[in-house]
């Protein structure tokens, strides 16, 4: 060992005379490793300032937060890794290839990180660098963290603050975005994305390449989005509208149901997009996710048998009875002020995510209309494409009747809602509350399109229409008619003709309705259904 430690030191010995004998051009070069060194650290400390300062502030004034505090609000502490830091922009026209308009990482950043350590990949548009403008290496970016989570089956969640294509890389800006739809379209197989709006978006462009069927947040006062800005509006159709009323939260949220929750600002957004992943699986391998329960299983909720009121044209809250059954009350509505006679959310029973989908009688009376079968149909699909179980809490009176519906193409779009619970085929546990009139009936998960479990309540009246109607068109001219229709609530405004054809599978107490989906949901863990294969779904459009 003696003589080896003294070959060592003579082989240094020998190294430091060569060293000290080079040429200073040599020795110049001995000497790069430093300057790349600081040159790395430079370019990290440009990149992790964006813009530069002025810009930042700017942010701040308009009440926005920058990208980097927008991940390290969103991702547990300490857990981001960033992706792609030192990528510039290519673009070398109208001055683009000065260095004042070269940023390192360019105007996004990217990578992966944690929530409440489970993983997940995001990426965050920086306004202050060009306006988050989509360059192609902006796309590229977006493009490698989407295949990376494909990869190892995580999420990605998008946060959005740009302006839309740069303008000065012209076709390769609009290649970027092609790009990132067809990633996209492949990754919604496997994965789902995740999106958070925080700014004026004037191109069909960038929302188009992040539609997200689970929760795309918006924020009030600084996030706008359409197809053209109220210039052009008025210029083509000589309509007066303000940015806020053509593309605002308010009108995303409740009239065109682009948007599905809407925030004061980007910490609430952020802070409710924490709560909302935890009840989401990782990607379509993984099962639904199932957290420790405190709440029991097996626990009576006695106000239920009385929350429904005896008259059957009188209204209650179907999110009262949500709230009774599920686990501590704890519910995460989707799209709450947009189609409001449609609930749908996501919630816990026994510690176990499940997806809700419910009538609403405060609105409407509950009628399916083209809104909300759109509205219900696309979140009876994310379900079943993540493995999520379905609760369908049914008092539906019909479709809503009108030439607005017919002309809109009410059999075109109720046929959207009935052809998601048919192809579904995750657990589906259904519970007749009170009405279940009429086409309507079948569409809410019946036992008909392959329902798992259907309960009715006592209060339950399934028929073909309500007695009223049917009576005045069976006992047209009849002297009686008031025996008449009470012969008719006698015969059919009850659960009973369903019960003894098979259609409903028990008439249970109301303050059971909790145990019994719970204990079903435990027996229906591990069903399995083999359809035929084919190419796609061909769902009615």
């Amino acid at each position: 060992m003696a003589a080896a430690m003294r070959l060592l030191a003579a082989a240094g010995a020998r190294l430091s005379a060569r060293a000290g004998s080079l040429s200073p051009q040599s020795r110049s070069l001995c000497s790069q490793p430093a300057s790349v060194n600081e040159r790395i650290e430079k370019k990290r400390r440009e990149a992790l300032l964006g813009g530069g300062q002025r810009r930042v502030d700017a942010q701040h004034k308009r009440g926005k937060l920058t990208a980097r505090e927008r991940i390290s609000l969103l991702l547990d502490p300490d857990s981001f890794v960033e992706s792609d830091m030192f990528v510039e922009h290519r673009c070398a026209d109208f001055g683009m290839a000065a260095d004042k308009n070269k940023f390192p990482g360019d105007s996004v950043v990217t990578g992966r990180g944690r929530i409440n350590g489970r993983l997940v990949y995001v990426f965050s548009q920086d306004f202050t660098v060009f306006g988050g403008s989509l360059s192609g290496a902006h796309a590229q970016k977006i493009c490698k963290i989407m295949d990376q989570a494909v990869t190892v089956g995580a999420p990605v969640i998008g946060l959005n603050d740009s302006g839309g294509a740069r303008i000065q890389e012209g076709v390769e800006s609009l290649a970027g975005y092609a790009d990132i739809f067809l990633v996209l379209r492949l990754a919604w197989q496997v994965l789902y994305p995740l999106s958070h709006l925080s700014s004026p978006v004037y191109s069909s462009l960038h929302f188009l390449g992040h539609p997200t069927p689970a929760c795309g947040a918006i924020v009030h006062d600084t996030s706008y989005l359409f197809i053209t800005g109220p210039d052009v509006v008025k210029s083509v159709t000589n309509e007066n509208v303000t940015q806020e009323e053509l593309g605002g939260a308010k009108t995303h949220t409740t009239i065109s149901g682009v948007a599905h929750r809407a925030f004061e600002n980007d910490v609430d957004a952020l802070c409710s997009l924490r709560a909302f992943f935890n009840f989401l699986p990782l990607s379509n391998q993984d099962p639904a996710p199932v957290r420790e329960c405190h709440d029991p299983s097996n626990r009576q909720v006695p106000e239920l048998d009385t929350i429904v009121p005896l008259e059957s044209t009188k209204a209650y809250d179907m999110l009262d009875i949500i709230h009774a059954v599920i686990d501590e009350r704890e519910f995460f509505e989707i799209m709450p002020n947009y189609a409001k006679n449609i609930v749908v959310g996501f919630a816990r029973m026994n510690g176990r995510t499940v997806g809700i989908v419910g009538n609403q009688p405060n609105m409407a009376s509950g009628c399916l209309d083209i809104n909300s079968s759109v509205k219900g149909a696309r979140f009876v699909r994310f379900c079943d494409a993540f493995n999520i179980p379905l609760i369908t809490f049914v008092d539906v009176p019909g479709f809503l009747p009108g030439t607005a519906q017919e002309y809109g193409g009410i059999i075109r779009h109720g046929a959207k809602l009935l052809y998601a619970f048919a192809e579904a085929t995750v657990p589906k546990i259904t519970v007749i509350t009170r009405k279940a009139y009429g086409g309507a009936y079948d569409v809410m998960s019946s036992k008909h399109l392959l329902g798992d479990v259907n309960y009715a309540w006592p209060t339950a009246e399934i028929a073909v229409m309500g007695a009223k109607g049917a009576v005045e068109i069976i006992f047209k001219g009849h002297e009686n008619v008031a025996a008449a229709q009470a012969e008719y609530v006698e015969k059919f405004a009850n659960p009973f003709p369903a019960a003894v054809r098979g259609f409903v599978d028990d008439i249970i107490q109301p303050s059971c309705t909790r145990a019994r989906i719970c204990s079903d949901l435990g027996v229906l863990a591990s069903k399995k259904v083999h359809r035929p294969w084919r190419k796609h779904a061909n769902i009615p459009l």
